[in-house]
């Protein structure tokens, strides 16, 4: 077994798509796709209702993609707390943390928390916390040369 995709829903799934791209270098595994009809609906368990769907992947990296969804009808919610129960976050590993934030904000992100040093003397591992335009979690994280993200 293994993890295939992280899918989240969007208001505006080209939008959000090029937020990615820009911002955190993501690349385009599958152009929009428009899926509806039957099998879509008994699959996801609305009926009726279809989706545009943007595959992303972050170039050389065989893990799993980022799969961006419009639906036709969406369900409005408030902002995802941090400590709420169910999907938290996107984790990202970035090489400078101070450049990953700064393209964060210029493509329409938002500060969520405060860089903060969870590293020890000698070994520092900053992260923050931030928002994508749609309000959606992300974690960047600055760790020490030859450590891994976990």
């Amino acid at each position: 077994m293994r993890l295939l995709h992280i899918s989240m829903t969007a208001r505006d799934a080209a939008a959000l798509s090029g937020f990615y791209c820009k911002a955190l270098g993501f690349v385009e595994r599958r152009p929009a796709t428009r899926l509806v009809g039957a099998a879509v609906s008994r699959g996801n368990g609305l009926p009726g209702v279809g989706l545009t769907a943007i595959w992303l992947c972050l170039p050389d990296d065989p893990g799993p993609f980022l799969e961006i969804m419009e639906f036709d009808r969406t369900v409005e919610r408030s902002l995802p707390a941090v400590n709420e129960p169910g999907y938290a976050h996107l984790a990202f590993a970035v090489p400078d943390l101070s450049q990953a934030i700064a393209r964060i904000l210029k493509c329409g992100g938002s500060s969520q928390g405060e860089v903060t040093d969870l590293g020890s003397p000698g070994r520092p591992h900053r992260i923050i916390y931030m928002r994508d335009p749609e309000g959606n979690l992300l974690e960047l994280e600055q760790m020490a040369s030859g450590d891994e993200g976990d």
